[in-house]
């Protein structure tokens, strides 16, 4: 009855996939590669993340 109102929770990993690639860009401008590839394995762990909760909400 009340499913309207339940937040999605794969958006808030969308948002925290976003901002780690986003952060991983900067560094890898700046020069800083160490710090753009730490950043990038973070948000491919929040993707697989996502696909998990993708994979459930799909069956």
């Amino acid at each position: 009855m009340f499913s309207i109102f339940k937040s999605d929770p794969t958006k808030k990993l969308r948002k925290e996939y976003d901002a780690k690639l986003e952060q991983g860009m900067q560094a890898q401008r700046k020069g800083d590669i160490k710090s753009y590839a730490m950043l990038s394995a973070e948000a491919e762990k929040t993707w697989s993340e996502i696909e998990v909760l993708e994979a459930k909400k799909s069956k």
